[in-house]
């Protein structure tokens, strides 16, 4: 009886891992080599020390921001904090591509503040020095101020969890605040902060819009030239699975610095919080209002200011057709959420009956494959999913063909089919911690009597698991909901001729410079992204 519960999560890792093993295999393929060898020779050492050095200045940037502002927010207490301790989530509302349009429209040449420096002192080009906005460092600014709230959040936790008690028993031995902090609360908050840092990379190494909008040549961007400007798919292949060893090379390196050392809690009592007072209180308001500001109060403001432009908003709300755009972004990622929550519940529920034995380590095995996908870039997905799909779409027209006498076109690649397998290869990972979390507050004894009442593994499912799990099914189909409406590189590689979303118009308006016509897309990718914070506020609120 549990067997097909057993059986069809694993069908659905393997399949979900499908585009991964489409990139491997494609790394020892012999076709394309000659462009390999072209972009080896010549611009992939630019990919691998930009993308490098992305990395580098991105980690430490949410650390040391993330880590900061959930120090402060956690373990003192000064005029405003709870209000940062929420308020500081919402720059994830805006995606770093977003971000990168808003600032480059305000810091360029002709951009309000130089003009405005430039009027007040009486300078020209070549009188005064300006940071170049369209750079690396610039891309690594955008990366920091929207991605410190992962580092933030997992800190935090790991502050109010650990560092209370321990912090006030290194203080009792005469450890000065900043020497406890440094060597007893960060140490013990390690794994949090790296998990966080880890997070931010992959999102910083998935990128496209931002990289690609300041000429900062990444993994990412080569990928995306090497299908559509070199039409070479398995050069791209090639790329992909170059990007994904990069990724999977920093978490080994992270994983591996932490040795055999281990992070247990050994206490729940939560000491008080430190009261600051005169200048300490302002220099702790004014750490957690930077990032606020940089990171989400500017750039909104800007997004509305421009959106309500009289000459903007006739336009771009009416001639380019904002109702479509939206209503695809709509279709393809409330498909995307209500799957990716069935199969999410399918694998935590396979998991929970697969008690021992050979089915344990099968669905184990299942669940950690489909764990990785978020850690694969977009456009890793999108070309993992191409090249399969496109030998079976070809497959089924032929096969088509011969059977009824008539070309059907491309199935799979022709409409959103392959689209949403994509969104689903990646943010699969989300829904399924989600509701495997909430899955586990349901006790097992719920399920023994469910059985000594005559109910079996289907019905255990459908009577009592499912209305448990209400909150934790709504919040994953969510934070996928919102992730599909943000995703770029995977959209641009897999969609459907003549099909655009919000985030694919405000990439094009963007990069022809059409910022304020961008605007009215962008507003509503961040009001999207706004759920999912309100719903983490929500949950830290519930926590004090």
């Amino acid at each position: 009886m549990r067997s097909p519960l057993v059986v069809i999560p694993t069908l659905v890792g393997l399949l979900v891992a499908l585009p991964v093993f489409s990139v491997g295999f494609n790394l020892f393929a012999g076709d394309g080599g000659e462009t390999w060898g072209h972009l080896a020779a010549t611009v992939l050492p630019e990919f691998v020390g930009n993308s490098l050095m992305l990395a580098l200045l991105v980690g430490l940037g949410v650390a040391v921001v993330g880590t900061t502002c959930a120090w402060l927010t956690a373990m003192a207490e000064f005029p405003g904090r709870r209000a940062f301790e929420w308020a500081l989530l919402l720059p994830l509302a805006i995606p770093a591509y977003v971000m990168a349009y808003v600032y480059t429209d305000l810091l360029q040449f002709v951009g309000p503040v130089q003009t405005t420096l430039r009027e007040s002192f009486g300078w020209r080009r070549g009188d005064y020095w300006f940071p170049e906005i369209r750079s690396l460092g610039g891309a690594a600014a955008m990366f920091v101020c929207a991605l410190y709230p992962y580092v933030y959040l997992l800190a935090r936790t790991a502050f109010l969890e650990r560092g209370s008690s321990t912090f006030e028993a290194a203080r009792s031995l005469g450890l000065a605040p900043l020497g406890a902090f440094l060597r007893v609360s960060l140490p013990l908050a390690r794994p949090a902060i790296a998990a966080g840092v880890a997070l931010a990379l992959m999102e910083t190494l998935a990128d496209y819009g931002t990289v690609a909008y300041f000429a900062v040549p990444t993994f990412t961007t080569g990928i995306y030239r090497a299908w559509f400007s070199l039409g070479d798919r398995i050069a791209a292949a090639q790329l992909a699975a170059a990007l994904l060893a990069f990724v999977l090379c920093l978490l080994a390196l992270e994983r591996a610095s932490r040795g055999r050392a281990r992070f247990h809690e050994t206490g729940r009592r939560r000491g008080e919080r430190r009261m600051l007072d005169g200048w300490r209180a302002w220099a702790a308001g004014f750490a957690c209002l930077l990032p606020l500001v940089l990171g989400f109060l500017l750039p909104a403001g800007l997004l509305l200011s421009l959106a309500l432009d009289e000459d903007a908003s006739s336009e771009s709300g009416v001639g380019l057709g904002y109702g479509v755009l939206a209503g695809n972004s709509l279709l393809v990622a409330a498909i995307a959420a209500v799957l990716a929550v069935a199969m999410a519940v399918l694998l935590a529920y396979g998991q929970r009956l697969a008690r021992r034995g050979w089915a344990t380590r099968l669905v184990a095995a299942a669940n950690r494959i489909v764990a990785l996908g978020y850690a694969v870039p977009g456009s890793v997905i999108a070309v993992g999913v191409l090249i399969p799909v496109t030998r079976l779409d070809h497959w089924l027209a032929d096969a088509w063909l011969q059977a009824f006498g008539r070309n059907p076109g491309l199935l799979l690649t022709g409409g959103i089919a392959a689209l949403v397998y994509a969104y689903l290869a990646r943010f699969l990972s989300i829904a399924l911690q989600t509701v495997e979390s909430g899955l586990a507050r349901v006790t097992p004894s719920m399920d023994a009597a469910a059985q000594s009442l005559g109910c079996g593994a289907g019905g255990t499912l459908r009577r009592i698991h499912l209305p448990l799990l209400r909150g934790s099914l709504l919040t994953a189909g969510l934070l996928v909901f919102v992730d599909v409406m943000k995703e770029l590189p995977a959209t641009l590689v897999m969609r459907p001729f003549n099909f655009d979303t919000l985030a694919t118009r405000t990439y094009t308006l963007a990069a022809d410079e059409r910022l304020a016509e961008a605007s009215t897309a962008a507003l509503a990718i961040v009001a999207a992204g706004l759920l999912p914070v309100f719903l983490l506020a929500r949950q830290i609120a519930r926590g004090r």
